[in-house]
């Protein structure tokens, strides 16, 4: 399949009293987004981190909370895992930070889940943290990159910061990617245009599409999610068949909702072999040797 309408969040995020409350937030979302035709649906980063709100003021102790929510963890993702297979969807899920079995320090990494129409999830970790994700959040750099192979296309995942940085985004598409889903959690406009300028470089260089979901909406109860600030978002490259923006989709600022496009994933093919340009077929021609300073006075 390389046609399909894909869905784009602008996750508010909101107090619960209990957990069946957010539970029963994502299967609202999810019914929505099935009514208008998606088949694939991406959530933001740290948009699990809203189901802390549960455990009262245990929510403003950071760490605290942190650790309380791996025992919610499954939960969601056995809810998210029977949407995808009820509506044979493809959902990216809203990310949180999750303990690592594999990181030898005890940490915890900030990790998506993207669940497929089977019942299968598979993970990508962020792999880059921010400076406030390093402290005082205490969170671990990921691990590995995958390109996910399915029936709608080879999809990679960059989580907000990591698809400010070119090399990542490369790799990924390097390996086959044609579609890069770039969650994301901002408080600020300049951050939220740090991560939109980003998606829209690497949909450039890369001559792909990106697709950025971001959290919206005050929750001064969090110290992690207080301030949020964004819009959803779907880039292309501006170029053959794609607009001359590059701007598939775009919601307005800070409103909550979901954003829609229907994306043809041949133009992709189409346009890293024909189009006015090919930044993904050159890539390689960009000079690797040292370069030189040179005094001039």
């Amino acid at each position: 399949m390389t046609t399909f309408r894909v869905a784009a969040a602008a996750l508010p995020i909101e107090r619960h009293a209990r957990l069946g409350d957010y539970l029963s937030k994502l299967d609202a979302w999810v019914d929505r987004a099935v009514s208008n035709g998606a088949k694939l649906l991406v959530f933001p980063e740290y948009g699990a981190v809203e189901a802390t709100s549960i455990f009262g003021d245990d929510a403003s102790d950071l760490q605290l909370s942190t650790r309380r929510l791996q025992a919610i963890l499954p939960d969601i993702d056995n809810r998210l895992t029977a949407l995808a297979r009820a509506h044979a969807l493809h959902i990216l899920g809203p990310s949180a930070p999750r303990f690592d079995l594999r990181d030898p320090t005890g940490g915890f990494r900030n990790t998506a889940l993207f669940f497929g129409p089977s019942g299968r999830c598979l993970v990508q970790q962020k792999l880059i943290p921010t400076p406030w994700d390093r402290d005082p959040w205490k969170l671990s750099a990921g691990a590995g990159q995958t390109v996910f192979d399915t029936a709608l296309g080879k999809i990679g995942v960059a989580i907000c910061y990591d698809v400010e940085f070119p090399q990542l985004v490369r790799n990924l598409c390097a390996a086959g990617a044609e579609m890069i889903l770039a969650p994301s959690c901002t408080d600020a406009v300049s951050g939220y245009w740090r991560v939109r300028t980003g998606a829209q470089a690497r949909a450039l260089e890369n001559q792909c599409i990106v697709v950025q979901s971001p959290t919206v909406g005050n929750a001064p109860w969090s110290p992690a999610l207080d301030v949020n600030v964004g819009a959803a978002g779907v880039f292309g490259p501006p170029d053959l068949g794609f607009p001359e923006t590059g701007v598939i989709a775009l919601g307005e600022m800070n409103a909550p909702g979901w954003i829609y496009a229907d994306i043809d994933l041949s133009l992709v093919r189409k346009v890293r072999a024909s189009g006015a340009t090919r930044n993904h077929f050159h890539w390689g021609e960009q000079p690797t040797r040292a370069v030189e300073t040179v005094e001039l006075v």
